[in-house]
């Protein structure tokens, strides 16, 4: 190994921090393990974290880009049905159909930034 790591996590930059936040607490049901208003949230999910952070405003023009995120987070369900119903009542429902991959169902929705959520349902 070239260097030592403690932790790993995945985090998403929103210049609309608190919307972003809420969209969070919401779908996952769970208040963010770590808060500082206006600068840092972090959730804790099994076998990831996921950070929120609001940039700097030196640096907000980075993230303002309309144009869709790389960024795909992939949460494993045990119902993709009541995954889509409670992507629906949150106001982001998934745009396209249940699609059939090698490991399963998934759907593809998106969070109010435009980061792609995926949602699977193994066999």
């Amino acid at each position: 190994m070239v260097f030592d790591y403690k932790d790993a996590l995945v985090t998403i930059a929103s210049v609309d921090f608190d919307n972003l936040v809420n969209f969070y607490i919401n779908l996952l049901g769970q208040k963010p393990a770590s808060f500082i208003p206006n600068v840092y949230a972090d959730f804790q999910l099994p076998g990831v974290r996921l950070g929120i952070f609001q940039p700097k405003k030196i640096h907000e023009s980075e993230f303002e880009n309309s144009a869709r995120s790389k960024l795909s987070l992939c949460l494993e369900v045990s119902s993709l049905e009541d995954a889509i119903a409670h992507l629906t009542t949150l106001g982001c429902p998934p745009p396209g159909e249940i699609s059939i991959a090698s490991h399963g169902r998934e759907i593809y929705a998106y969070d109010p930034d435009g980061n792609r959520l995926i949602f699977h349902q193994g066999k």
